[in-house]
């Protein structure tokens, strides 16, 4: 069948093997390996969709979960979509919800109909099924849309784990014929099966034998060792097919994005750039700084020298670290300004090494100084 999103190998890294693409949506193309900005209530907090654009964003997320809670999908549905509520002409993609139920619900509220749960804001009763994933994802709009799926916590049991991931597989089958906009909304299946490679290679069998139009790797960096995320990552993507989007589901730390991208990853979200800004601490390729600590009081120099964001071009450390500490919402938004643009930026230098087919220099590099990577996998050791 045709599907309303495509994906296209441009070049493949001669060092690495990692991948430079292009998928191309209903609302326009990104280039790919690509961090989607997350934008979990219809906005990438404290950004406004201006902002995002001239930081270069092609794609951002948006949680299912959270717009059917809040303010619900038949008014977004009723003010034409997704895309024209919040004014973002680019690609969207919604997340199924499920990661967020589960974190509300008990095993024992988990059944073969979905999972019962109660609201994050009232403690109102509900239940998010398949079918229903999808009806609200419809009603959104996205270009891209994620399967209901079970995410298994960690650590789990390789029995629950098995159970979980052939559950998976049927939702994803009901998710299938639950879906009314086939021709505009592309579904990505999800790939699960915790921290075991057999069950791993059953569910990556299972959810490819389905004709879709992405796949997604979920339940990974949920917690475990970093050695182990890399394991696991690198014995599922090869199952994955080569010519259709590869997704990495909650992943977005700079040491994982490059090393995620290297395996053949080519789609990454993660909150961690707005979380941490609206917090005072800012990502650079030295590793994390907390802007709003009192060494940065007489730093009149940009929160990261040398960074070409709006940011760092027009407001010193010093400057920043008052707003946090005089509780001007203005210091937030400069600091996630610069993570959200550090994280697209430094995609863009990934994408750049592909096409060079210098990716592999450039890790070694980022490893060199980077502070806070958990485990490098090339030398076995932790940095």
């Amino acid at each position: 069948m045709q599907h309303p999103v495509k994906y296209e190998i441009l070049h493949i890294c001669k060092q690495t093997g990692a991948r430079l693409g292009r998928v191309t949506t209903p609302h326009g193309s990104f280039m790919t390996p690509a961090f989607m900005p997350v934008g979990t209530q219809a906005t990438v907090k404290g950004m406004s969709p201006e902002e995002v654009k001239e930081m270069g964003a092609g794609i951002i997320l948006s949680n299912t979960y959270h717009l059917w809670m809040r303010p619900g999908n038949e008014l977004v549905r009723k003010a034409g979509g997704l895309h024209k509520f919040m004014n973002w002409d680019r690609s969207i993609l919604t997340d199924s919800g499920g990661f967020q139920v589960f974190s509300l619900a008990t095993p024992k509220d988990i059944v073969e109909e979905g999972v019962h749960f109660r609201s994050h804001i009232d403690g109102s009763k509900h239940l998010l099924t398949p079918e229903k994933s999808i009806e609200i994802q419809n009603d959104l709009g996205a270009d891209i849309i994620m399967a209901f799926d079970e995410c298994c916590p960690y650590p789990s049991t390789h029995e629950y784990a098995a159970r979980s991931q052939a559950r998976t597989t049927r939702w994803l089958d009901r998710c299938l014929a639950a879906h009314k906009k086939a021709d505009t909304q592309g579904l990505f299946g999800i790939i699960q099966g915790s921290m075991f490679e057999d069950l791993r290679k059953e569910s990556a069998e299972a959810i490819t034998s389905f004709d879709l139009p992405g796949y997604a790797i979920g339940g990974i960096s949920v917690g475990e060792p970093a050695e182990l995320f890399y394991k696991v990552l690198n014995c599922t993507t090869p199952l994955m097919p080569e010519d259709k989007p590869r997704y990495l589901m909650g992943v977005g730390t700079p040491d994982y994005l490059i090393e995620g991208a290297i395996s053949g990853i080519d789609m990454f979200d993660c909150v961690l750039p707005t979380r941490l800004g609206r917090h005072g601490t800012i990502l650079t390729d030295e590793g994390r700084k907390i802007v709003r600590d009192k060494k940065h009081e007489e730093c009149f120099e940009p929160m990261d020298p040398g960074c070409s964001c709006y940011a760092c071009q027009n407001y010193s450390a010093a400057y920043v670290r008052h707003l946090f500490k005089a509780g001007e919402i203005f210091g937030m938004r400069l600091a996630t300004y610069h993570n959200i643009h550090f994280l697209l930026n430094l995609m863009e230098r990934v994408r750049e090494a592909i096409a060079s087919d210098s990716l592999g220099d450039l890790r070694d590099e980022f490893f060199a100084k980077y502070a806070g990577a958990r485990y490098n996998p090339y030398s076995g050791t932790d940095i």
